[in-house]
Protein backbone atom coordinates (compact mmCIF):
# COMPACT_ATOMS: atom_id res chain seq x y z
CA UNK A 1 0.00 0.00 0.00
CA UNK A 2 1.12 3.37 -0.42
CA UNK A 3 -0.45 6.55 0.74
CA UNK A 4 0.05 9.72 -1.07
CA UNK A 5 -1.22 13.58 0.23
CA UNK A 6 -1.29 16.73 -1.96
CA UNK A 7 -0.59 19.69 -0.44
CA UNK A 8 0.26 23.72 -1.85
CA UNK A 9 -2.97 24.20 -3.86
CA UNK A 10 -4.75 27.25 -3.33
CA UNK A 11 -6.65 30.54 -4.75
CA UNK A 12 -4.32 32.41 -7.05
CA UNK A 13 -4.37 35.52 -9.83
CA UNK A 14 -4.01 35.01 -13.14
CA UNK A 15 0.11 35.14 -13.94
CA UNK A 16 1.20 34.00 -10.63
CA UNK A 17 2.36 30.21 -9.70
CA UNK A 18 1.97 27.66 -6.52
CA UNK A 19 4.20 24.37 -5.77
CA UNK A 20 2.02 21.60 -5.31
CA UNK A 21 3.92 19.06 -2.74
CA UNK A 22 3.06 15.16 -2.48
CA UNK A 23 5.03 12.50 -0.50
CA UNK A 24 4.43 8.91 -0.75
CA UNK A 25 4.47 6.89 1.97
CA UNK A 26 3.95 3.10 3.11
CA UNK A 27 5.33 0.52 0.75
CA UNK A 28 7.22 3.30 -1.68
CA UNK A 29 10.50 0.96 -2.38
CA UNK A 30 8.64 -0.20 -5.41
CA UNK A 31 7.15 3.54 -6.90
CA UNK A 32 8.42 3.54 -10.49
CA UNK A 33 6.35 6.75 -12.34
CA UNK A 34 5.12 9.55 -10.50
CA UNK A 35 2.94 12.09 -11.88
CA UNK A 36 0.52 14.54 -11.77
CA UNK A 37 -3.31 14.69 -13.05
CA UNK A 38 -5.99 16.97 -13.14
CA UNK A 39 -9.90 17.19 -13.13
CA UNK A 40 -12.32 19.51 -13.54
CA UNK A 41 -15.73 18.46 -12.47
CA UNK A 42 -17.78 16.26 -14.57
CA UNK A 43 -14.61 15.72 -17.32
CA UNK A 44 -11.97 12.98 -17.39
CA UNK A 45 -8.77 12.67 -15.42
CA UNK A 46 -6.12 14.21 -17.69
CA UNK A 47 -2.31 13.84 -17.12
CA UNK A 48 -0.21 17.23 -16.25
CA UNK A 49 3.22 15.67 -16.17
CA UNK A 50 4.82 12.60 -15.27
CA UNK A 51 8.52 11.71 -14.37
CA UNK A 52 10.18 8.86 -14.15
CA UNK A 53 13.08 7.14 -12.15
CA UNK A 54 15.65 8.06 -13.72
CA UNK A 55 14.21 11.74 -13.76
CA UNK A 56 12.51 11.75 -17.60
CA UNK A 57 9.69 14.28 -17.83
CA UNK A 58 6.34 14.19 -20.12
CA UNK A 59 4.40 17.32 -20.21
CA UNK A 60 1.22 17.99 -21.92
CA UNK A 61 1.25 20.46 -24.48
CA UNK A 62 -1.21 23.07 -22.49
CA UNK A 63 1.57 23.26 -19.78
CA UNK A 64 4.57 23.24 -21.04
CA UNK A 65 7.59 26.00 -19.99
CA UNK A 66 4.87 26.75 -17.27
CA UNK A 67 4.96 23.90 -15.33
CA UNK A 68 8.19 21.71 -13.85
CA UNK A 69 7.72 18.36 -12.32
CA UNK A 70 10.03 17.13 -10.23
CA UNK A 71 11.13 14.11 -7.54
CA UNK A 72 13.50 13.26 -4.81
CA UNK A 73 15.02 10.05 -3.44
CA UNK A 74 12.31 10.07 -0.49
CA UNK A 75 9.97 9.48 -2.92
CA UNK A 76 8.16 13.32 -2.85
CA UNK A 77 6.99 14.56 -5.78
CA UNK A 78 6.66 18.11 -6.42
CA UNK A 79 4.69 20.21 -9.55
CA UNK A 80 6.05 23.90 -9.63
CA UNK A 81 3.24 25.94 -11.92
CA UNK A 82 4.11 29.20 -12.93
CA UNK A 83 2.16 31.96 -15.46
CA UNK A 84 -1.19 30.08 -14.13
CA UNK A 85 -3.99 30.61 -16.50
CA UNK A 86 -7.56 30.63 -15.40
CA UNK A 87 -7.91 27.14 -17.45
CA UNK A 88 -5.76 25.85 -14.98
CA UNK A 89 -8.81 25.33 -12.47
CA UNK A 90 -9.11 22.34 -11.33
CA UNK A 91 -8.85 19.71 -9.32
CA UNK A 92 -5.09 18.40 -9.18
CA UNK A 93 -4.31 14.76 -8.21
CA UNK A 94 -0.79 13.06 -7.28
CA UNK A 95 0.01 9.76 -9.04
CA UNK A 96 2.33 6.57 -8.63
CA UNK A 97 3.18 3.72 -10.33
CA UNK A 98 3.89 0.71 -8.01
CA UNK A 99 6.05 -2.32 -9.55
CA UNK A 100 5.10 -4.71 -7.18
CA UNK A 101 1.69 -4.51 -7.41
CA UNK A 102 1.35 -2.84 -10.69
CA UNK A 103 -1.33 -0.66 -9.70
CA UNK A 104 -1.73 3.08 -9.56
CA UNK A 105 -2.19 4.69 -6.24
CA UNK A 106 -3.92 7.92 -6.54
CA UNK A 107 -3.93 10.98 -3.78
CA UNK A 108 -7.07 12.48 -2.48
CA UNK A 109 -6.91 15.74 -4.85
CA UNK A 110 -6.28 19.62 -3.52
CA UNK A 111 -7.98 22.14 -5.43
CA UNK A 112 -6.26 25.04 -7.69
CA UNK A 113 -8.11 27.89 -8.23
CA UNK A 114 -6.57 30.79 -10.88
CA UNK A 115 -9.03 33.99 -11.11
CA UNK A 116 -8.67 37.35 -10.56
Amino acid sequence: QVQLVESGGGLVQPGGSLRLSCPASGSTFSISNMGWYRQVSGNQRNMVATITSGATANYADSVKGRFTISRDNAKNVYLQMNSLKPEDTAVYYCWVFHTATRRPYWGQGTQVTVSS
